[in-house]
């Protein structure tokens, strides 16, 4: 297995990376950067933010600049800050999930991993932390295999993919199969019957070793594409994120054929 992690580590697993060299200020892209994990659900209504003492050491910037980025999410109403009780999330999130055929939707999907060229940057078997483990329904420090990879079309870059398996379903992974065949396919091969999934699409910025990994500028827009996998008992067998270049990848819901998704990059 390919085990280079800490040197390969992408994008959005690296907090606390501020481009310094930027036209944008430091304290917009703390900023930026919350409030997507914000509106994602990453960090959910309720939840406390980092004080501003500790936002301001993870990011090594002054605690003005990280009050300032604090303040700008007030602002904007997504979160409530007290004194002596910190910064709380209150933004709630609203989206209605849209009902699709799974049978159709796989096959779209495996088709669109089958006609670009996919590039293994990291393949491990770890254990899941707590954020990840309530992704995968598993118990923290469960055994899990992780796995990135950078997918390109002719024209070059088109996004950045992490998946989260569970360790025990006896799922081959290798870089070379990996590379081979999309990870739909391989969980398939390996007898899992899928009943279902779950996709959230949204726009999101770059931070710079995102942009670096699809060759593009920092803060500039991509898509974040979430998937949940289930098997037919309702297990999760699958954990993916990615992150696509919005000028490269769009996707097509085909309203005359009820529920067929057509992802497509351009």
């Amino acid at each position: 297995m390919i085990s280079d992690r800490k040197a390969q580590r992408p994008a959005r697993e690296r907090r606390g990376s501020l481009n310094r060299g930027a036209a944008i200020p430091l304290y917009h892209q703390i900023f930026l950067t919350l409030r997507d994990e914000i509106t994602r659900g990453e960090r959910p209504y309720g939840s406390a933010l980092p004080t501003e003492i500790d936002l301001a050491a993870r990011n090594k910037v002054s605690r003005i600049t990280a009050r300032r980025a604090l303040d700008e999410l007030a602002n904007l109403g997504l979160v409530d800050r007290r004194r002596r009780l910190g910064t709380r999330v209150i933004h709630r999130m609203s989206a209605r999930p849209i009902e699709a055929s799974i049978d159709q939707a796989l096959e779209s999907l495996i088709a669109f991993g089958q006609n670009t060229a996919v590039k293994v940057i990291d393949l491990t078997t770890e254990t899941a932390d707590a954020r990840t483990a309530a992704k995968l329904g598993l118990a923290e420090g469960e055994a899990i295999v992780r796995a990135v990879r950078l997918r390109s079309t002719k024209d070059g870059p088109l996004g950045l993919i992490i998946s989260y398996i569970p360790a025990g379903l006896g799922i081959p992974l290798t870089a070379d199969a990996l590379t081979a065949a999309p990870i739909l396919s391989l969980v398939r091969a390996a007898g899992i019957v899928i009943g279902g999934a779950v996709q959230t699409i949204e726009a999101m910025v770059a931070d710079p070793a995102l942009a670096t990994n699809l060759g593009i500028e920092p803060r500039a827009a991509v898509l974040l594409v979430e998937r949940q996998v289930e098997d037919a008992d309702g297990r999760i067998v699958l954990v993916t994120s990615a992150f696509y270049r919005a000028d490269r990848y769009r996707i097509t819901l085909d309203m005359h054929e009820p529920g067929r998704i057509l992802p497509k990059y351009a």
